[in-house]
């Protein structure tokens, strides 16, 4: 339950780079892709998920420098368990919108030829 009470904080206080590229992923605008947000997968929390297509995107701030070996571990624990993680810094984001975009787009492209 406290995972839980987390992601709801975490999802009621985006960040303003979360809130970007949630824009793009709500309500099926991607790709007609179900994306959620701050979604509790034991013992962490994904910032966005696709369950149907089991993708995680991670975006990382500069907090994120500091905690390289923590991220990869994280990553790992949740490849082990059938998803694929993509990880962007926070400026990839506000910085170049459509590159991370499409980047994703090619990523969803793949996995749904693989489980045709």
């Amino acid at each position: 339950m406290i995972l839980v009470n987390k992601a709801r904080a975490l999802r009621k206080n985006q960040t303003d780079v979360e809130r970007l590229l949630w824009q793009h992923l709500r309500n099926r605008r991607f790709y007609d892709c179900k994306f959620r947000r701050q979604l509790p997968i034991k013992p962490y929390i994904a910032d966005f998920v696709c369950l149907e297509l089991m993708l995680i995107i991670e975006l990382d701030g500069g907090q994120h420098a500091c905690q390289i070996n923590y991220d990869k571990q994280r990553s790992l624990f949740l490849e082990q368990r059938g998803f694929k993680v993509m990880r962007f810094w926070n400026n990839e984001v506000i910085e170049n919108t459509e590159g991370v975009l499409e980047t994703v787009r090619l990523a969803i492209l793949e996995i749904e030829q693989r489980t045709e």
